[in-house]
């Protein structure tokens, strides 16, 4: 198995940020209400890990030890700043439905986690893989869940309606706030499950 491939793997299934190291649970419970919009923010956080991870491993050793955190924090703002402007500016529904969480991911604890436990240690090209690899692991568990809770609580996912209000009725509940506990859950026990027959394997 190449470097890439082991490092992909680990933020997708291995260390995934949400169903392994359980963080990032505001926006993973706040915004999961759909799929469109789990999806959206997502890939918004990769943007973010990605552009982040690559710069702070860049300037790993010119930032004096004693400001890392600091100096790390600007770079993670900056780059929020410009995913936010370009959400604003050409997806605006998006913007609208995600709203907060956005400007949010600057303290997002997986983006400063991998800035201070990878991007700071490793070179350019490893740290920017370690960004797209959590980052699809991030956006694989909101769009998982945003699918199951869309699906349950309105019958539909990613906006299409795949049962018919004829016979079956919606339990809304799971597109409210309980719900994403609940189906936080049940997605957590079967990834785990799902993760441990793989291992097994």
């Amino acid at each position: 198995m190449s470097s890439i491939t082991k490092q992909l793997k680990q933020g997708i299934i291995d260390e995934n940020p949400v169903f392994i190291q359980v963080l990032g649970m505001c926006p993973t419970l706040a915004v999961t209400s759909s799929a469109m919009n789990g999806m959206g923010m997502g890939l918004a956080t990769t943007a973010v890990l990605m552009g982040s991870n690559l710069v702070i491993s860049l300037l790993r050793n010119i930032i004096p030890s004693k400001v890392r955190i600091p100096a790390f924090i600007v770079v993670i703002a900056t780059f929020v700043t410009m995913v936010d402007l370009l959400l604003q500016g050409f997806i605006p529904a998006l913007y609208d439905a995600l709203g907060l969480f956005i400007p949010l991911i600057v303290v997002n604890c997986i983006v400063l986690g991998r800035a201070e436990s990878f991007a700071s240690k490793k070179g350019p090209g490893k740290s920017l893989i370690d960004g797209i690899a959590m980052g699809l692991g991030f956006t694989l568990a909101l769009t998982i869940l945003g699918a199951i809770r869309e699906l349950i609580g309105a019958g539909s996912i990613f906006g299409l309606q795949l049962l018919s209000a004829s016979w079956y009725q919606p339990i809304t509940i799971f597109v409210l706030a309980p719900g994403a506990f609940i189906a936080l859950g049940f997605v957590f026990a079967a990834f785990n499950a799902f993760r441990l027959k793989v291992t097994k394997n």
